[in-house]
C-alpha cells in the first residue's frame, strides 16, 4: 500500500517562501569589490581568479545548506505524517457493550469471560483516550478506561439483559450528533442463543464491530426449580429439579439448608428423571437454600425458597343451592371456608373474608349489592353463580357497581363448553399442552352477557361460559346438576380452586427476578406507613398498595439480588418472600455469528481495539525533519571552517 505523506498544520507551509530572502542575500550583495592597485599584475590575476572560484562554491554551499534547513524546520512545524487510511486527521469516537450477565461467568482459556474482556480493555493502551463504556446495568459515558479502572476490576454480573437488538440502539444513542466523526461500536458477549439476536440494519453513520468470547467447555449444571408435594402424612415433600448441559448428574450431592444450616443431603439417583427430593415436616418455617457444587457458571448453583405458617384464606360462600362441591375445593391448610344460608347473612362477615361466593341467589338485594359494592373497592373478591331463576336486574345492580358486565337474558339452549383461554393466568402451570379431546361439559341454558372482561372458558358459539373482570368473577348458568354437568367435568376443580388463591396472593415458595411479580402482605398500614423488603443491610421500597385488610406488593425490576428477603414494617419483620435469578443462561449455547448471519466477528477484543487504532494511526515525521535541520546545521558550520 503507497504510503502518501500529509500535514497536520498545512497553512505553515506558506512560511517556505520565506526561501527567497537568502537566495535574494546571495545573489544581489550589496557589498562590492574595491580595485587596489599592485605592481604584479599578472600574479594577481591568477590569484584572483583562484580565490573568486573557491568564494563563489562556498557560498553555493552555504546557500544551499541554509535553504534545505529553513525548509526542514518549517517542515517540521507543519507535522507531517504518513497514514494508511485517508481519514487519519478525523476525530473519532469508541462506544463500547460489555455483556456482564451471568453466561459470561462461563470459563474460557484466559479464566472467566467477563474478567478477561476486562482486561483486556485495560491493556488496550486506550488509558487516555475518552471512551463510552456501558453494560446491562451500568454505564460511563465520555471517560478514560485509566479514570474507571476500578469499577471495571470491580464490576459484578447481573441477572438483568439487553437483547443485542437493544444494546445496538442503546449504543447509537450514546454517539454524539457530529457527522463528521468516525464512529465505532463494539459489542462484547458471549452471543448466548437465550436472547434474540437480529442483525443489525448497516448504518454508515458508525461501525459496528463483533467480538465474540466462548468459553472452552459448555457443560453446565444447575437447580433448574423446585416445588412442594403434599402427601397428605406428616411431612411435605420437596422436589428438585435438575438440569444439565453435557454434564453428568448421576449422584450428584443436592444440599439443603435452613438459616445457613446443613440440615440434609442427597443425591440425583436417575439421569433420566433428574429429581432429588427432601421430606420436610410440615408447619414448621423453613427459610430454605438448595445448592449444588458445579465449576461452570456459579449463579444457577443455589435456590432460595422459604415455606411459612401462611394464613388461611377466608372464602364464604352465601348459599340459595347445595354448596358440597365448594366444601370440597375450598379445604384446609390453603383455606377456611365457611357457609351460610342467604337468609342467615351476618352482612359484618363480609368485610373479613377474602372471597364472597354467590352461589346461585334468586334475587341480589340492594344491601347486600351495596356491602359488595365496598368489599370489593377494598380489593375483595367476588365469584357469582346465577340460579335458573335469577332476577337479572338486581344482578346488573351489582354488575354495573363493580365491573363492566352486563346481563342481557337467557338463552333456554343446551350449550357444550368448548373452549379454553390456556393464557389465563388462572390456568398457568394447569395444562402442560393444549387439549382438544376431552368430554365437553354442556348446559342446558345461558345467560347471555356483555363483558369487556377476560373470557376464561367459552361456549361453542363464543358466548362466555365464565367471566372475569378484575376482581369479580362470574359464570353465566347454574351449576347444579339438574341444569348442566359442569360439576363432573376436570375443569371445575382448577378453576375454583385458582379464583380462591388469586383472592388473596400469598407469597409462592420462591419468584424469579425479572419477572412480573404481585402478591399480598395479610396486614394493615397507616396512611403515612410503607412495607420495604429488606435483604442484609440493603432494603427496596416495592411497588405498594394499600387496602383495609391487605398490602399489594408488585415488583417490576427492582430487585436485583437473589436471596430470602425480609417484608419489613418499620423494624417488624411480617414475613419472608424468596427470589432467585432466572435459569434462562444456564443453557450454554451460542450463535454461531458467521454461519448462521454472515457477520464477521472477532474472538479478541485486543485484536479489534488495534484495528480500529490503526484505522487512524499515523507515522509522525516531524522529529525527522528537525533532526535532519541540525545535521544541515552542523554541515554549514563545517563549510564555514574548513572550506577555504
Amino acid at each position: 500500500m503507497i504510503l502518501f505523506m500529509q500535514f497536520k498544520q498545512p497553512e505553515i507551509l506558506y512560511a517556505l517562501i520565506l526561501l527567497l530572502i537568502p537566495i535574494i542575500v546571495h545573489l544581489f550583495q550589496l557589498r562590492r569589490f574595491k580595485k587596489v592597485p599592485f605592481t604584479n599584475v599578472e600574479f594577481l590575476k591568477t590569484v584572483t581568479k583562484q580565490t573568486r572560484k573557491s568564494r563563489v562554491l562556498k557560498k553555493w554551499l552555504v546557500l544551499a545548506t541554509r535553504l534545505l534547513m529553513l525548509a526542514a524546520i518549517i517542515l517540521a512545524f507543519a507535522q507531517p505524517f504518513t497514514s494508511e487510511n485517508e481519514e487519519a486527521l478525523t476525530e473519532s469516537e469508541t462506544v463500547i457493550y460489555l455483556d456482564n450477565s451471568f453466561s459470561m461467568q462461563a470459563k474460557g482459556d484466559r479464566g472467566e469471560l467477563m474478567r478477561r474482556a476486562v482486561q483486556d480493555l485495560l491493556d488496550s493502551g486506550y488509558d487516555d483516550e475518552v471512551i463510552t463504556l456501558f453494560t446491562n446495568d451500568s454505564e460511563f459515558r465520555n471517560v478514560s478506561l485509566k479514570s474507571i479502572q476500578n469499577e471495571l476490576v470491580q464490576l459484578d454480573y447481573t441477572g438483568s439483559q439487553l437483547d443485542y437488538e437493544a444494546a445496538v440502539l442503546k449504543g447509537k444513542q450514546m454517539f454524539s450528533s457530529n457527522s463528521e466523526r468516525i464512529k465505532n461500536l463494539i459489542l462484547i458477549s458471549d452471543f448466548q442463543q437465550n436472547r434474540e439476536f437480529t442483525p443489525a440494519n448497516r448504518d454508515e453513520q458508525f461501525q459496528l464491530k463483533y467480538v465474540q468470547l466462548r468459553p472452552v467447555s459448555s457443560t453446565n449444571i444447575s437447580i433448574d426449580s423446585a416445588y412442594i408435594r403434599d402427601n397428605n402424612s406428616n411431612n411435605l415433600e420437596l422436589k428438585v429439579k435438575l438440569k444439565s448441559a453435557d454434564g453428568s448428574l448421576l449422584n450428584l450431592p443436592v444440599s439443603l439448608f435452613n438459616d445457613d444450616v446443613l440440615t440434609a443431603k442427597t443425591a440425583v439417583d436417575s439421569e433420566e428423571n433428574p429429581i432429588a427430593s427432601f421430606s420436610l415436616p410440615k408447619n414448621q418455617q423453613i427459610n430454605g437454600k438448595l445448592s449444588i457444587e458445579d465449576v461452570q457458571l456459579q449463579f444457577d448453583n443455589m435456590l432460595f425458597f422459604n415455606i411459612d405458617n401462611q394464613e388461611k384464606i377466608k372464602v364464604l360462600s352465601i348459599n340459595q343451592a347445595d354448596d358440597d362441591f365448594l366444601k370440597r375445593i375450598y379445604t384446609e391448610p390453603e383455606f377456611e371456608y365457611e357457609n351460610v344460608p342467604f337468609e342467615q347473612l351476618n352482612y359484618n362477615r363480609i368485610s373479613e373474608q377474602d372471597l364472597i361466593i354467590l352461589n346461585e341467589l334468586d334475587e341480589i338485594p340492594v344491601a347486600l349489592s351495596n356491602a359488595l359494592n365496598s368489599f370489593v373497592r377494598d380489593r375483595g373478591y367476588i365469584l357469582i353463580i346465577p340460579s335458573n331463576e335469577s332476577i337479572l336486574n338486581s344482578y346488573n345492580q351489582l354488575l354495573r357497581s363493580v365491573s363492566r358486565i352486563y346481563m342481557t337474558g337467557f338463552i333456554p339452549e343446551e350449550k357444550l363448553i368448548t373452549r379454553i383461554n390456556y393464557d389465563h393466568p388462572l390456568f398457568e402451570g394447569v395444562f402442560d399442552q393444549e387439549v382438544s379431546n376431552f368430554q365437553y361439559p354442556k348446559v342446558k341454558g345461558l345467560i347471555r352477557t356483555q363483558s369487556q372482561g377476560s373470557p376464561v372458558l367459552q361456549f361453542e358459539d363464543g358466548n362466555p361460559f365464565f367471566i372475569q373482570e378484575d376482581n369479580v368473577f362470574v359464570f353465566t348458568t347454574a351449576l347444579n346438576e339438574d341444569h348442566s354437568n359442569v360439576l363432573n367435568s376436570p375443569l371445575i376443580v382448577p378453576t375454583l380452586y385458582n379464583v380462591g388463591l388469586s383472592s388473596l396472593k400469598l407469597p409462592k415458595l420462591y419468584y424469579t427476578i425479572g419477572n412480573d411479580i404481585e402478591f399480598d402482605v395479610n396486614t394493615s398500614i397507616q396512611q403515612d406507613d410503607i412495607l420495604k423488603l429488606g435483604l442484609g443491610e440493603n432494603q427496596v421500597i416495592p411497588q405498594q398498595r394499600s387496602f383495609p385488610k391487605k398490602v399489594t406488593i408488585s415488583i417490576g425490576n427492582n430487585l436485583q439480588e437473589h436471596g430470602i428477603y425480609d417484608i419489613l414494617r418499620s423494624n417488624e419483620v411480617l414475613d419472608k418472600v424468596s427470589f432467585n435469578y432466572s435459569r434462562k443462561e444456564s443453557d450454554l449455547r451460542y450463535y454461531d455469528l458467521s454461519s448462521q448471519f454472515g457477520i464477521e466477528s472477532s474472538d479478541s477484543l485486543k485484536i479489534t481495539l488495534d484495528e480500529i487504532k490503526s484505522e487512524t494511526e499515523i507515522n509522525a515525521l516531524w522529529k525527522w525533519f528537525v533532526i535532519f535541520a541540525l545535521i544541515l546545521l552542523i554541515f554549514e558550520m563545517l563549510i564555514l571552517k574548513f572550506v577555504r
